[in-house]
């Protein structure tokens, strides 16, 4: 038997997600790869998608977008990256449905996993890296990022933010990481001593962030939280800044007077790791999944696992996921 994590229903992800059983997948067809998942990642995306996810199907919705697991077969005649063959350790994303014990996968969304790649980072190695890539690209795309423009973001503990760090002082680009607490901002420096780092707990962190500056602009935010904290970046940017929105963790909406996105010349963008999927050209793609594998190689100390569980302790590993002030990414292992 297969067991795979579904939904019904959108809701509290704790409370609508459940695993169920069904029969083992066939032969892989022309086109696909048969995967045996070792590990898959909850990544906020995800339990995001839960929680949106319209009415009530009445039909089981499958779970998850990546996975790291081992082949077991190639479909007949199936063109697969380099390294892809029976045997071999893999990536799967995107594949929705991903968080199952056997996963029948587009060959596309197949990426061998490096040499000396654990398990744990290989679970994590695309999304989060595609986000921080694409992330990087879209904050360079204002003239003065890698010049003499601050990129500023939030939420810099995450997964996604370390890695953003991370990447930030690989190409010279000069960042003020922004956190919750005291405690997260002493464990960033430990991490990276030569990036301030501003609490939202201390009450004048804004003026933090413009004394880091130092005088330069404060060109590009990054911001997964939306809200209040989304509001404060908006003053912290430069006439002709840009807020770049990928996440929505915050429950109330983002309040701008108009006034201030004309006086300021202010652009306001949304992006998701979705939007690549739908909107980025192959090429592209390939590209940033490259990338996403150097930086799995590079930089493996940023990859931390916050907790590790079996399906049958769902509920408590999605509570582990969404618990606030974790280090590091939660995954499951099913079998």
């Amino acid at each position: 038997m297969n067991r795979r994590v579904v939904y019904t229903r959108g809701g509290s992800p704790a409370n609508v997600l459940t695993v169920i059983e069904e029969p083992e997948p066939a032969a892989p067809q022309t086109g696909q790869v048969l995967v045996r998942v070792t590990a898959f990642p909850i990544h906020p995306g995800d339990l995001q998608a839960v929680e949106a996810y319209p009415g009530d199907s009445g039909q089981p919705v499958p779970a998850g977008v990546e996975a790291t697991g081992v082949v077991e077969a190639v479909g007949p005649g199936t063109p697969v990256a380099p390294g892809v063959e029976p045997g071999a350790r893999v990536t799967v994303f995107p594949h929705p449905g991903a968080w199952s014990q056997w996963i029948t996968a587009a060959s596309r969304a197949v990426v061998a996993v490096p040499a000396g790649v654990s398990d744990e980072v290989a679970a994590q190695m695309l999304v989060n890296p595609i986000t921080a890539v694409m992330l990087r690209r879209e904050a360079e795309a204002h003239a003065s990022i890698g010049y003499d423009g601050v990129l500023l973001q939030t939420a810099a503990g995450s997964s996604v933010g370390r890695l953003l760090t991370a990447v930030s002082l690989a190409h010279d680009i000069s960042l003020v990481n922004v956190v919750r607490s005291e405690r997260g901002a002493a464990e960033l420096r430990n991490r990276f001593p030569d990036v301030p780092v501003a609490t939202t707990e201390h009450e004048g962190w804004a003026d933090d962030v413009r004394g880091a500056a130092d005088g330069r602009p404060v060109s590009v935010a990054l911001d997964p939280i939306g809200g209040k904290l989304a509001e404060s970046l908006v003053d912290l940017l430069t006439p002709g800044g840009t807020l770049i929105c990928y996440g929505q963790m915050a429950a109330e909406p983002i309040s701008l007077p108009a006034s201030t996105l004309l006086h300021k010349s202010l652009t306001l963008r949304g992006m998701t790791v979705g939007h690549w999927m739908s909107d980025t050209s192959l090429d592209r793609q390939a590209s940033d999944v490259a990338a996403a594998k150097l930086i799995a190689m590079a930089a493996k100390d940023q990859f931390d696992v916050a907790g590790t569980y079996g399906l049958g302790d769902l509920a408590e590993a999605v509570e582990h996921a969404q618990r606030p002030g974790k280090v590091g990414t939660v995954l499951i292992r099913p079998w």
